[in-house]
């Protein structure tokens, strides 16, 4: 008769689930630069193809905004910030850099945002950070500059670093609105706040991308990727059903599911995710010493926003993307 080595009690299976869903989640956010780049190469420019990104999931959020509109009167910082930061400032950064560096590289250096958060919390904020999380920030630093072969005179273009940069600038921008505006606050539904930031997005990226000067028929034609056309409409169905809806709701449930670290862990796949498709999908290649640079800046923004406050600070002083740090109580593209 065989013995039992193990029961899977109610617990493992959530997690198991949680564990699931964050993958999801990963892959999905990792998809969404290796999809939107052959748009933007076919023809659309960057500003248009957030557009649609942002616009298209916010039509199919819009029953969770209803649903939360008590949000409006509660907590319209938080959903402006949001909006405007998080979603419109993000993406357009993101889609921009990716228009002119390769798609992992661009993630990359976005996450360079817990470090800037840290950097942000010591000297303009001046409360103090562990030990680790100063590991953390030197070991992104240090990773970074492998990634973008400093020894060579920086190995991409300059302006899609600095736009790239301008994502991870963003983040700590609303990381910083929502930590000055919601102490003492209970902390609202991360659902409601997606749905409403979309839709907010998607005002700001009217007035600024101006969609009615889009050059429609692209999604009506194929895109290459890697030399391998692909339907227009079915890239711009992924990124807006699987890259935005999909990877948001996956990521608020499994975090419900699984612990802070755990998720901040898998969060950290989806560059690698990125850098994978876009290296098999679209034949972006790195160098070993980029790869290795990579994997310093994944551990570096990993430890940096996993670290505790220090000692005699009652406050968490740094913590993961936009939609990572909506998913926790506390906490917050």
């Amino acid at each position: 008769m065989p013995v039992p080595t193990s029961v899977m009690t109610p617990s493992d299976h959530r997690k198991g689930v949680g564990l699931g869903l964050a993958l999801l989640s990963a892959l999905a956010f990792g998809g969404s630069g290796v999809a939107a780049k052959p748009l933007i190469e076919a023809g659309l420019d960057p500003l248009h193809v957030v557009w649609l990104r942002v616009a298209g999931a916010a039509l199919v959020m819009l029953p969770l905004a209803v649903r939360h509109r008590g949000l409006l009167r509660s907590r319209p910082g938080l959903l402006a910030g949001f909006g405007l930061f998080a979603v419109a400032g993000v993406q357009a950064c993101y889609f921009a850099a990716i228009s002119r560096i390769p798609v992992g590289v661009a993630l990359l250096v976005e996450y360079l945002a817990p470090a800037l958060v840290l950097g942000w919390v010591r000297f303009v904020q001046r409360r103090p950070v562990t030990r680790a999380a100063a590991v953390g920030v030197v070991l992104a630093v240090g990773g970074l500059a492998c990634v973008v072969e400093v020894w060579s005179g920086l190995g991409f273009d300059a302006l899609g670093l600095l736009l790239a940069l301008g994502a991870a600038c963003c983040q700590v921008g609303y990381f910083v609105l929502s930590d000055q505006g919601g102490d003492g606050d209970e902390a609202p539904d991360p659902l409601g706040v997606i749905a409403y930031g979309l839709l907010i997005g998607a005002a700001v990226l009217t007035v600024v991308a101006r969609p009615w000067s889009m050059e429609w028929s692209v999604l009506t034609g194929s895109a290459e990727m890697d030399g391998t056309p692909v339907a227009a409409f079915v890239l711009l169905a992924w990124i807006v059903l699987v890259a935005t809806v999909v990877a948001y709701v996956t990521g608020v449930v499994s975090v419900r599911r699984l612990s802070p670290q755990v998720a901040g862990v898998v969060a950290c796949l989806e560059a690698v995710i990125a850098t994978v498709l876009a290296w098999v999908l679209l034949g972006e290649h790195l160098s070993a010493p980029q790869i290795a640079g990579g994997a310093v800046v994944l551990a570096g923004a990993f430890i940096a926003q996993s670290s505790a406050p220090a000692k005699g600070s009652g406050e968490p002083v740094a913590s993961g993307g936009p939609e990572r740090e909506l998913s926790t109580p506390g906490t917050t593209a």
